[in-house]
């Protein structure tokens, strides 16, 4: 499922988050969870684009005219 971990100790995290979190506060914790990763995935994604458009203008002959 996740490389090397199987669905028992899957099946184990998740019941000592239950146990220590409570059963109300898991679905926050998992909402939390999800916006914080969705907004590093758009930051990275805005990050990588700005490399790229610098490395492509930066290309010889890119800016130039042609008559």
């Amino acid at each position: 499922m996740f490389g090397s971990i199987g669905i028992q100790e899957v099946l184990l995290i998740l019941l000592i988050a239950l146990l220590l979190f409570g059963a109300k506060r898991l679905p926050e914790i998992g909402r939390g969870l999800g916006k914080g990763i969705r907004e590093f995935k758009k930051a990275s994604r805005d990050i990588s684009g700005k490399i790229t458009e610098e490395a492509e203008d930066k290309e010889p002959g890119k800016n130039e005219s042609t008559p």
